[in-house]
């Protein structure tokens, strides 16, 4: 699984090399905070890429929600130390403690910050598949930070999450309304999505893209991505909050939606007649590079990885 999360690292990489050499020039980290709505703010990473020394491994998004019991939280990033500016960008917000803790899947640049809210009390809550992965990669995850980030990520504690969720959960916490929808591994084991029923606004982690292709992995399942993003599409979204990149609209999901089940059917069509992935690769360029290429700031660096990685899945 560690191999598998390199090559997801990687491919962040490749979709922003640009933003790294933009951070690398900039090395001050600032975790400023970006109202949402009137209860709800953003985190946003500058780096979306791979963890280097120059951004101490920060490399994807946090949210949060202040309830009138406390805060929660949407992942709290790569390490301790990332987890703590989090922390420490929350109570430019408010005083109130965090309190819950949902870490949107299994991948390490959205959990390893965890250790920095266990003085809060904070309960940390993940599915029971992202949380058995988590523990099984957990320490090579921390060592492989430390070595590519050539230690800048200090010392890193690992904390898992003590409650897990099941399937189709609906909380009312601090006169809020939340509900958990699972992507069915679309992206990686045991994703979760957090919906706010009532401001209309998703929190995606990984499964939901903003100016990227969508993030498509070995361990995870496309069909089932799909079929995820049609959901979010059916529930009108004011606001879409991802994992990494800017806030976005619905236009985004159905966007992704409509690319991956357009590369998914040739892809399949292809395998099914006997194409190799080169030639279903130039058909797919041909037939959708119009269409997506001004959708996506990295298409042509990522259509590639897309079309093999699905290749392969067919098998």
């Amino acid at each position: 699984m560690l191999k598998m999360f390199k090559k997801v690292l990687l491919t962040l990489g490749l979709m922003s090399s640009m933003t790294s050499s933009i951070w690398a020039a900039n090395a001050s980290i600032d975790f400023m905070v970006t109202p949402i709505s009137d209860n709800v703010y953003s985190i946003v990473s500058p780096s979306i890429g791979l963890p280097t020394p120059e951004n101490k491994g920060w490399n994807s998004n946090s949210h949060f929600v202040v309830t009138n019991k406390g805060v929660l939280l949407f992942d709290t990033g790569s390490s301790e130390l990332i987890g703590n500016e989090i922390k420490n960008a929350i109570k430019s917000v408010t005083d109130k403690p965090v309190r819950w803790v949902i870490n949107s899947h299994s991948h390490a640049d959205h959990w390893l910050g965890n250790a920095a809210f266990t003085d809060t009390g904070a309960e940390i809550i993940a599915s029971k598949q992202a949380l058995a992965t988590m523990k099984n990669d957990g320490p090579s995850a921390v060592e492989f930070y430390a070595r590519v980030t050539k230690g800048a990520i200090g010392p890193t504690q690992l904390v898992y999450p003590t409650l897990t969720l099941t399937q189709e959960e609906k909380w009312h916490v601090g006169g809020i309304d939340i509900e958990f929808i699972f992507s069915n591994d679309g992206h990686s084991p045991g994703d979760i999505l957090m919906w706010l029923p009532q401001q209309k606004i998703i929190f995606g982690g990984d499964v939901l893209s903003s100016d990227w292709m969508p993030i498509i992995t070995g361990h995870g399942n496309v069909p089932n991505l799909i079929e995820t993003l049609n959901v979010i599409v059916k529930l009108k979204p004011a606001i879409v909050l991802t994992g990494h990149g800017r806030s976005t609209t619905l236009k985004s999901v159905r966007r992704d939606a409509d690319l991956l089940s357009s590369v998914w059917k040739q892809v399949t069509s292809g395998y099914n007649n006997g194409k190799n992935s080169n030639e279903i690769l130039s058909d797919v360029s041909a037939k959708l590079g119009q269409k997506y290429r001004p959708l996506y700031q990295d298409f042509d660096a990522e259509i590639e990885r897309h079309v093999k990685l699905m290749y392969k899945l067919q098998k």
